[in-house]
């Protein structure tokens, strides 16, 4: 059965990636650990990272989460697909990170959504000329998967991009680094961040007692 509601939502997704498809990859906490914590376990999930990162609105998450209910072996299908693509981004990234090449085989499974998502590509009017856009198409369950796919052969196309991968040892998300001299080390300061600072002042602190 599909849940039909995201009213009461408990788990806010971060968005510290750079870019929508490694924003995708960090739905996995702890990923780095031999206790993950996996932040999408059902195709609602998808459905409600799509609307915290505005890839949907109310009214769509709420359209796509009832067309699920009606359709519930496409949306386990659409769901299955995402979670492959996922994997398969966060593979093939963490390897630029570590200055290897992506795998063949993460490649093609980026290679196999590219076709379906720039089939609803458009160009759309704009206050600077035209843009980029994708077709509204409601009862589209993996909508929220074309910007993903699109924004992930953009990141291996881009040539010099440094992608990092967070220090913290249980973390290994990822993020496009865009600090001055690359020297960002945390997925994000309130979290690893600060679990690092800590860590470094307790030792310090054990080592002078």
């Amino acid at each position: 059965m599909v849940r039909v509601d995201f009213v009461d939502a408990t788990y806010a997704f971060e968005f510290i990636g750079g870019s929508v498809c490694l924003d995708l990859a960090n739905t996995v906490g702890s990923r780095a650990s031999d206790e993950q914590n996996e932040h999408l376990k059902e195709y609602a999930d998808l459905v409600e990272w799509a609307r915290q990162g505005s890839l949907a609105t109310d009214a769509h998450a709420r359209h796509l989460l009832a067309e699920a209910a009606r359709r519930p072996a496409a949306a386990k299908r659409t769901f299955a697909e995402a979670i492959a693509l996922r994997e398969a981004i966060f593979r093939a990234f963490s390897a630029r990170a570590h200055g290897e090449k992506p795998a063949a085989a993460d490649v093609e499974r980026i290679n196999a959504a590219l076709p379906r998502a720039l089939a609803h590509l458009e160009l759309a009017a704009s206050d600077e000329g035209f843009v980029w856009r994708f077709r509204d198409e409601d009862d589209a369950l993996d909508c929220m998967l074309w910007p993903v796919a699109r924004s992930a052969a953009d990141l291996l196309l881009g040539g010099p991009a440094k992608f990092g991968v967070c220090e913290q040892e249980t973390c290994a998300w990822l993020f496009l680094d865009t600090s001055k001299n690359h020297s960002r080390r945390w997925c994000t300061m309130k979290d690893c961040g600060n679990r690092a600072k800590a860590k470094r002042f307790y030792k310090r602190r054990k080592a002078s007692s």
